[in-house]
């Protein structure tokens, strides 16, 4: 997968490349110095700088022939920043189904997909009202990646975000969209439909019904 522009621009900078180097391994400052050709202010001034956006901590104590150096690694947040391969491969493995099933084939294979995920948390076929599982599962699309929010009347429950989990995937196989379709489906209890935007930017939009009549649930 490609990076962003603003990627490409954080890992062109001085910050960047300090955070480069730090995946290789810990450095000191002496370390960083001599790799990047910076004064001993400079370096610490961009580390400072990266422990204050969580993306590095100083990790321990390096001897040293008058005095001991503090050596920095990166957080676990800092890996986020470095692109994955997971879109590319998703993107080959959904062009290689699509080869080998027909199209209400491979809308079956997704939906298991989705059913399969939710079953890994307690939360699918959970007790609790709706609205606790509707949250549920707005939780669980936090945790594949994705920034909710919940909209709700008397009628149904939409959640939608401002961005996709699987935009790289989404924006070529439109498909992928029931996955997430089915896992929310199977944690509320309750009927779903997509509605997403996958134009420019793809954004997930799933619409939530009370009840198939629209009532509330009893439970």
């Amino acid at each position: 997968m490609k990076g962003t522009k603003l990627g490409e621009r954080f890992f062109d900078s001085t910050r960047g490349r300090i955070v480069t180097l730090l995946r290789g391994g810990s450095r000191t400052v002496n370390d960083l110095t001599m790799e990047l050709g910076l004064t001993d202010n400079a370096v610490r001034a961009h580390l400072l700088s990266l422990e204050r956006d969580g993306l590095v901590r100083q990790s321990g104590v390096q001897v040293g022939h008058r005095k001991p150096h503090f050596t920095y690694q990166l957080t676990t947040e800092a890996e986020h920043l470095f692109p994955k391969a997971y879109d590319a491969l998703l993107n080959q493995l959904i062009t290689v189904l699509k080869d080998r099933f027909s199209s209400n084939d491979l809308d079956q294979v997704l939906r298991e997909v989705g059913r399969s995920i939710a079953s890994q948390d307690d939360a699918s076929g959970g007790s609790g009202t709706i609205e606790q599982r509707v949250r549920k599962a707005l939780k669980m699309l936090e945790a594949l990646g994705g920034s909710a929010k919940i909209e709700e009347d008397e009628k149904e429950f939409v959640i939608s975000s401002g961005s996709c989990p699987l935009a790289e995937a989404v924006a070529c196989h439109p498909e992928v969209c029931k996955v997430a379709e089915e896992l929310i489906a199977k944690i509320v209890g309750t009927e779903v439909h997509e509605h997403c935007d996958r134009e420019k930017f793809p954004r997930c939009r799933f619409q939530i019904a009370r009840t198939p009549n629209g009532q509330q649930m009893n439970n």
